[in-house]
């Protein structure tokens, strides 16, 4: 079974047990939406929920979650789903103290909204009530990238190890190589952090400087890589070679420490470990490494199709709402290309 189809069989297993914690009616919906969304999306949906039943057990049918029913979801009214989203603001769960932001809100909305939709599009509810509770306002994000200096900064650091702690400097000799290529793919390439972990050494075409990725939904993809990218995978590949894996992880390109396939959130701490060393007050992450190449390439190209393609966004509007606005740099960048006059003659 390959990298991809084990998440998703270990994706479900989680699921299957959420679904437990909820009334049994909801276990219609998730069957009903499985076709059209992702494992990731519909555990989202059953964290959410989770909480959901949870408050109105608490707060409004004082009963018990699992005793929920969905006549008594046709009876909420708009202001039951509104004191629902003030509710997740700063809540407690299960002893544990939990807060949202108004992001972390919207997504809660959006989930509790699906979830009304289904059952109203299924004649089940008499209204969607959910759908008249509109969506916090949300406050634009900076965009944090690195920029050109950053990227040769961030690699020179990989590299070297210079500003390293004693501890790290131990590690770092022994596993600098292998973070040097994940880093320059990264970089290079714009993956995302799920495709980066689920490499298999039969996915690299040295010969064709390319490789192949499994993309969110499933779907597979060849992406091509450059020679300074492809010197740094080989360079690791001649160690990687060496490495007897664990069992389970004998394909896996990128090892960890247990010689296992290296896990997100390990990629997520070495991102962080060498980044807040050359731009502490940047809040770099796997996501924004790949947020710099998609910059990068719109720089050169202009293309927002390309850039979506390379990237694997299904939908242009996704590349056009993180990247188009730099269209605007490139339009001031290029009134300076054409001179009409030369000044020194």
């Amino acid at each position: 079974m390959d990298f991809y189809h084990e998440k998703q069989r270990e994706g479900q297993k989680r699921l299957n047990g959420l679904i437990k914690e909820l009334p049994p009616f909801v276990k219609e919906f998730f069957v009903g939406i499985a076709d059209r969304t992702s494992i990731l999306t519909r555990l989202n949906y059953a964290y959410d929920l989770r909480i959901f039943f949870d408050f109105l057990s608490k707060e409004v049918l004082a009963k018990d979650a699992l005793a929920v029913t969905l006549a008594d979801v046709d009876r909420l009214c708009v202001a039951d789903i509104e004191a629902y989203i003030g509710y997740v603001g700063d809540y407690e769960f299960r002893d544990s103290e939990n807060s949202n932001g108004e992001r972390g809100k919207a997504r809660k909305l959006s989930s509790v909204r699906s979830f009304f939709k289904y059952f109203f599009n299924k004649e089940k509810l008499s209204a969607n009530t959910a759908a008249k509770v509109a969506f916090p306002k949300l406050h634009e994000k900076e965009i944090v990238r690195l920029d050109a200096d950053e990227i040769a900064m961030l690699l020179d650091e990989v590299e070297s190890g210079g500003g390293l702690t004693a501890k790290q400097k131990h590690y770092h000799d022994k596993y600098y190589k292998r973070d040097l290529a994940m880093l320059t793919l990264f970089l290079g390439t714009g993956i995302r952090i799920s495709e980066c972990v689920g490499i298999d050494i039969d996915d690299i075409d040295f010969k064709n400087n390319a490789f192949r990725v499994t993309r969110k939904g499933g779907g597979q993809s060849v992406l091509y890589f450059s020679d300074e990218v492809a010197d740094a995978l080989s360079l690791y590949l001649e160690e990687r070679a060496a490495i007897e894996a664990a069992e389970g992880s004998e394909r896996a390109f990128f090892l960890s420490s247990q010689n296992k396939r290296i896990t997100p959130r390990a990629v997520e701490n070495l991102v962080k470990k060498y980044s807040r060393i050359i731009t502490p007050l940047k809040k770099i992450t796997p996501h924004k490494l790949r947020s710099t190449y998609g910059t990068a390439l719109y720089r050169e190209t202009n293309d927002i199709y390309a850039v979506a393609e390379v990237l694997g966004h299904r939908d242009v509007n996704t590349t056009k709402k993180h990247y188009a606005a730099m269209g605007e740099d490139i339009k001031r960048n290029a009134a300076t290309k054409v001179k009409l006059r030369d000044k020194d003659e």
